[in-house]
């Protein structure tokens, strides 16, 4: 995208931990519940738990943590899975039947991952025996985080053109805090260049053009590979390598005058460097505060459900006894299909209805028919 670019000796900034967790399919890495990266946290522990598809028979342990699925065996140490939630396409729970003579039925976890092209199955199943007794879906928090994850992509990956400036202001994410705004930056990415804005923030760079804040780049400090200033056709640029994760990108930003460039290299590096340290992918949860939300919702509904039946019935009852007398007395005449017999009257053509019907008795009207119910007047008096 840049041309003409030569390095400028000194400023290019050290590799941070490539992002791969949320991103790959894993099996058997040595020491892998206990190698978390920087900034993965454990959110929630699930015990007694097999890998039914490949270690049947192996009692388990799930971590669920802000960037993966972790299974690891407490049988026999080598055996682990590590699935990206990025890479997961369909998940969902099934009860199945343990393998015992008393066929105990039992809560498993089915996941459909895809990576590099391969498509893989899991089912992870609750041996523990306890799963009719148990209050709450064990997997629970799978799906919670797994839905947390696919609304936090902002603090993991790049975006280009997405909905995040709104009138000229960056629409800022839970935790994030804005550093600076530079005016005047040309993105050197076409050969007439676009004139635009940088947003510095504790967890990401962000560009947008002055002229459409729809063309715009949300970087993450995650994604940048390298970052450097050198010379171009067009005077000294800021130019970001973005990682493979990022679609390895190379993007060329130029920002007058040159000493206002040099202050924004080292304040993007330090942020850079401080963010790598402790990165923030977005994710907020507390297991035990799920599983008490979801107590409460259980009794909530409970007494909704007992609420609206008793409701129900007082007013099934208050209508039985505000049903219009005229209409009882007129469906009282006689069984639905019934072939009239001689002496009953038999049907004549209703020119309002435009069918067929059997004659209205002596001191009733059509209207009668359609007031099912009394109207407000016939109620009030």
């Amino acid at each position: 995208m840049l041309k003409s670019l030569a390095p400028i000796e000194g400023n290019q900034q050290p590799l941070l931990q490539l992002l791969w967790e949320d991103k790959e399919v894993k099996f058997d890495v040595p020491q892998l519940q206990k190698n978390l990266r920087s900034g993965e946290r454990v959110l929630d522990y699930i015990y007694h738990i097999e890998d039914s598809k490949g270690n049947p028979g192996d009692t388990g342990r799930l971590m669920v943590t802000n960037l993966r699925i972790i299974w690891h065996s407490l049988v026999h140490k080598k055996y682990n899975l590590s699935i990206g939630y990025a890479r997961i396409g369909n998940t969902n729970t099934r009860v199945v039947h343990m393998h015992s003579k008393a066929r105990i039925a039992s809560q498993a976890l089915y996941i459909l991952a895809v990576s590099n092209e391969t498509r893989f199955e899991f089912l992870f199943t609750d041996v523990s025996g306890e799963t009719s007794r148990r209050d709450q879906p064990i997997f629970a928090s799978v799906f919670d985080v797994y839905h947390l994850y696919q609304r936090t992509y902002l603090y993991r990956d790049l975006k280009l053109r997405g909905a995040i400036v709104q009138a000229g202001q960056l629409v800022i994410l839970p935790d994030e805090q804005v550093f600076s705004h530079v005016q005047g930056v040309w993105n050197l990415s076409s050969d007439q260049g676009n004139l635009g804005s940088f947003v510095v923030t504790n967890i990401r760079l962000v560009w947008f053009a002055d002229a459409n804040e729809t063309f715009n780049i949300s970087l993450p400090y995650l994604q940048i590979e390298s970052l450097r200033v050198r010379e171009s056709k067009y005077g000294p640029a800021l130019v970001i390598q973005t990682a493979e994760t990022g679609a390895g990108y190379v993007l060329g930003f130029r920002v007058d005058p040159a000493e206002r460039l040099n202050e924004l290299f080292k304040e993007l590096s330090s942020l850079r460097a401080i963010y790598g340290e402790q990165p923030n992918f977005g994710i907020q949860y507390n297991a035990n505060d799920a599983r008490r939300r979801l107590e409460a919702a259980a009794e909530e509904a409970a007494q909704t459900s007992q609420f609206k039946v008793d409701n129900f019935e007082e007013l099934d009852e208050r209508q039985e006894r505000e049903i219009n007398t005229k209409l009882n007395s007129y469906l009282a005449e006689g069984c639905l299909g019934k072939v009239p017999s001689q002496g009953e009257r038999a049907p004549v053509y209703c020119k309002e209805l435009g069918f067929a019907m059997e004659p209205i008795r002596d001191g009733y009207k059509l209207q009668d028919l359609w007031n099912v119910m009394p109207t407000k007047m016939e109620t009030m008096e």
